[in-house]
């Protein structure tokens, strides 16, 4: 599924993540890669390993999220990304993910995370691990950031997903709200 973000560019901008937290499989491809190698001449496109959103459910492990990241931008270059027609990176490497997170976090009421049904769900439905973090509560608003950073035109997630990006858009309203740029807003 595709939602729609507004942004002022030419070429129509997409983004999309990927977690590191173990090998990629057919289900990957088919869900995503597929897409995603086709969108490389028609959009600007940003896909990134979203290294820091692996540490949500696997933080009391991290041996091998640096060892997955890797592997994952090499399965996605021998599925067909290019980096000469599309932007890739590993998320933790953009320190402005972070820092935009943070202010996020600082203005996002804590009843907005915890409706978000994928939250709900996983807490039930992941046996073995800790999830009472603020880490896992907050994943939706690092996914804010990430989104917001490169004002994605597109941003191409699964069902479970598109409550997040809904968020995105609250989150951006409420930012706009209380800070803009000489009375224009940050995130359009």
């Amino acid at each position: 599924m595709t939602s729609p973000m507004p942004s002022p560019h030419a070429r129509k901008r997409v983004l999309s993540g990927m977690r590191s937290t173990g090998k990629l499989h057919l289900g990957n491809y088919v869900g995503a890669l597929q897409n995603w190698v086709g969108m490389q001449d028609q959009y600007e496109c940003f896909f990134f390993v979203a290294d820091w959103h692996a540490l949500t459910t696997d933080y009391a492990d991290t041996a091998h999220v640096k060892e997955n990241s890797i592997e994952v931008l090499l399965d996605w270059l021998a599925a067909g990304l290019d980096p000469e027609r599309c932007t890739m990176f590993i998320q933790s490497h953009v320190p402005q993910h972070a820092e935009l997170h943070l202010l996020f976090s600082m203005i996002t009421p804590l009843g907005w995370l915890e409706r978000v049904p994928t939250y709900k769900e996983q807490r039930e439905n992941i046996a073995g691990k800790d999830l009472g973090t603020y880490g896992f509560l907050g994943y939706p608003v690092l996914q804010a950031a990430d989104i917001l950073i490169y004002k994605g035109d597109f941003v191409p997630v699964g069902e479970d997903q598109v409550p997040h990006v809904e968020l995105t858009r609250e989150i951006a309203r409420r930012f706009n709200q209380f800070y803009n740029l000489n009375g224009k807003a940050v995130f359009p």
